[in-house]
């Protein structure tokens, strides 16, 4: 199996057999973008869709903690996603915990029907889910819509992903073209307005903050202010089928008003310290990946 010398992994084959999946690194689209704290805000969209899923929202409505504990929550989701991108040979590992943190994830919805995390389309549609969020966050928050070639890079590594997430190869599309297909068809003929669905929206702007008490009023009108924001884009970046079903309006002023958010945070983001743009992990990651490049380097051109 070749693989390509910028990310580290395997060339576009038709998948014929399983593929021993590849921790990412420098060089990878999703090494430079998913630790982005902008990249984060962007794909709020993809846990709307996930709740959306009839299976995901039966079994987030009895296991989850997004009511007791939504801050918690989104902050264990997001030091997982970037464990699975930075986390090198952990990442690997991650994915085997999640299978088997999830494998006692059973309920039943009010129809008797028995709902698993696992089963394969589930675990497959929270995967693609992901996937379509990078490539809304690509469409509106970079400096230029991605090409053809950048989505399909986009499509490979999500695909390389899923293999570490151990999604059913048989789940996996196997061309961008068949995951629009398949994704489309999932959205319109699978997705509802879950009450989870719809409770996620609805708190979107509605998070306590926590912090010392003289600061929660200033903090509390803050994260109002922030929810409100993520509220729009998600609304903006979802679906429009999956925006109808929950009853979201959207406008062509709404259109242009997300564009010249997304214009916005494209150029000034750059601007910003690479401890601030990055998420934790993330940031860590790249700086002790540019230290062992210097390592390295050192070691090659070391006297002999």
């Amino acid at each position: 199996m070749s693989l390509t010398e910028e990310s580290g992994l395997p060339e576009t084959t038709t998948r014929t057999s399983a593929v021993e999946p590849v921790p990412f690194g420098p060089g990878s689209y999703l090494w430079e973008h998913m630790g982005l704290y902008t990249s984060a805000f962007a794909g709020n969209c993809a846990f709307i869709l996930q709740a959306m899923h009839p299976t995901v929202s039966v079994v987030s409505d009895q296991y989850s903690a997004f009511r007791t504990d939504p801050v918690g929550r989104a902050v264990r989701s997001f030091a997982s996603v970037q464990t699975w991108v930075y986390g090198g040979e952990a990442a690997i590992e991650e994915g085997k915990r999640l299978r088997e943190m999830h494998k006692p994830l059973v309920s039943f919805d009010e129809e008797g029907r028995r709902h698993h995390a696992l089963s394969a389309d589930a675990w497959a549609w929270v995967h693609v889910t992901g996937l379509y969020g990078t490539l809304m966050a690509a469409r509106y928050f970079a400096p230029a819509p991605p090409t053809r070639a950048e989505e399909q890079r986009i499509f490979d590594e999500f695909m390389n992903l899923g293999r570490i997430l151990r999604v059913p190869e048989r789940m996996l599309p196997e061309t961008l073209e068949d995951f629009w297909t398949s994704f489309d068809k999932t959205v319109d003929d699978t997705l509802e307005a879950t009450k989870v669905a719809l409770e996620v929206v609805d708190m979107m702007d509605k998070t306590p903050v926590a912090g010392p008490a003289a600061l929660r009023p200033a903090l509390a009108r803050i994260g109002m202010a922030t929810g409100r924001v993520g509220r729009f884009v998600t609304a903006g970046t979802l679906p429009p089928a999956a925006r109808e079903k929950l009853g979201l309006t959207w406008t062509a002023a709404d259109e242009r008003r997300l564009r010249a958010l997304g214009q916005a945070v494209a150029r000034t983001s750059p601007l910003l310290p690479e401890r601030v743009r990055y998420m934790p992990i993330a940031y860590r990651a790249r700086v002790a990946a540019r230290a062992r490049q210097s390592l390295d380097h050192a070691l090659a051109t070391r006297p002999l």
